[in-house]
């Protein structure tokens, strides 16, 4: 067993790039229910209404769809500095950049794929306005109820052609553990579930088959219970939102979800994982086979299609 590194705390923030950014931006306050910390002349600070942090969706202005980067917060100062000589030794690395509105320095790295990491200590915790402070002073803000209203952050998906770089990636630049993996019956990870805490995951990364490289396959908000989902679906029926798949349950982690498009083109979900952590230190990462995977999910609807080629940005083929 490999010693664990606790260098890092948790998964801080994604951001997301949209074509289409009004329209978005209305669909992620609005109907999926984020609130607006601040916005500047090309991004919006987002946050659900129980995430500490000023910003855990930065959603900006582009020329296409995907992720911009994906951060991820140390536990100190001095554990930052340790990552970024791990990461530097490593030759993922490509340098420091000031921060923004929603934290200080932050250290960037990339992964084989092209995706854009970094890694931050100095942060800003969000202070809620007098008409959305909260009854209970352990919470970060009133519990809203716009929209769907999602309570936090919970994890990333990527993909990627070759889900064992990602994996190396993964265990050397953050010290995830690795909690489940597909093993392919051609010798390839078909996808690999990472947490730097006791959180059952809060990155995954699966196997390319739409074709792209650097590409999102989703980013996952976290509700209480599972009605919270029902709610949403008929939210998001009411609003004209495409819903790709869901509800059902997830066999691989055992997550109840729902996924949809935003109005861009990025992949959304919400998802209830209940109070399943992975507390033992010694935790053996479950691996599922080929064979269990065509099983399909937990139970529900056999998984799409598209579930399984579209990513963002869009791939463009030749004529």
């Amino acid at each position: 067993m490999t010693e664990p590194v606790y260098d890092v705390a948790h998964l801080g923030h994604v951001e997301m790039y949209t074509n289409d950014y009004d329209k978005s931006l209305d669909f992620f306050t609005r109907v999926y229910g984020l609130t607006l910390s601040g916005e500047d002349e090309n991004s919006a600070y987002l946050r659900a209404f129980d995430d500490y942090e000023y910003c855990t969706l930065k959603l900006t202005k582009h020329t296409t769809t995907g992720v911009g980067h994906i951060a991820y917060r140390c536990a100190s100062q001095a554990a930052l500095d340790r990552r970024v000589a791990v990461i530097e030794a490593a030759g993922y690395g490509i340098g420091w950049i000031d921060g923004d509105q929603s934290h200080g320095r932050a250290y960037r790295f990339e992964d084989p794929f092209g995706h854009t990491f970094e890694v931050y200590w100095d942060t800003v915790i969000y202070e809620a306005p007098e008409d959305e402070k909260p009854a209970l002073k352990n919470l970060a803000q009133q519990y809203h109820g716009r929209g769907c209203c999602p309570r936090r952050l919970d994890h990333v998906n990527l993909l990627a052609n070759d889900v064992t770089k990602i994996r190396e990636f993964m265990v050397t630049c953050l010290g995830s553990r690795v909690t489940e993996e597909i093993q392919l019956d051609n010798g390839r990870l078909g996808g690999c579930w990472f947490t730097v805490n006791n959180k059952t995951y809060d990155l995954a990364c699966t196997e390319e088959h739409g074709g792209g490289n650097g590409r999102l396959h989703h980013v996952t908000y976290a509700t209480d219970q599972r009605e919270d989902i029902l709610r949403a679906a008929d939210i998001f029926l009411e609003n004209g939102v495409h819903i790709e798949s869901g509800p059902h349950k997830h066999a691989v982690q055992g997550t109840f979800f729902l996924y949809v498009w935003e109005p861009a083109g990025n992949r959304v979900e919400l998802a209830n994982a209940g109070a399943r952590l992975i507390l033992r230190p010694d935790w053996e990462p479950v691996i599922w086979t080929e064979t269990d995977r065509k099983k399909g999910q937990a139970w529900g609807m056999k998984t799409i299609e598209s579930f399984h080629t579209h990513g963002t940005p869009p791939v463009v083929k030749d004529a």
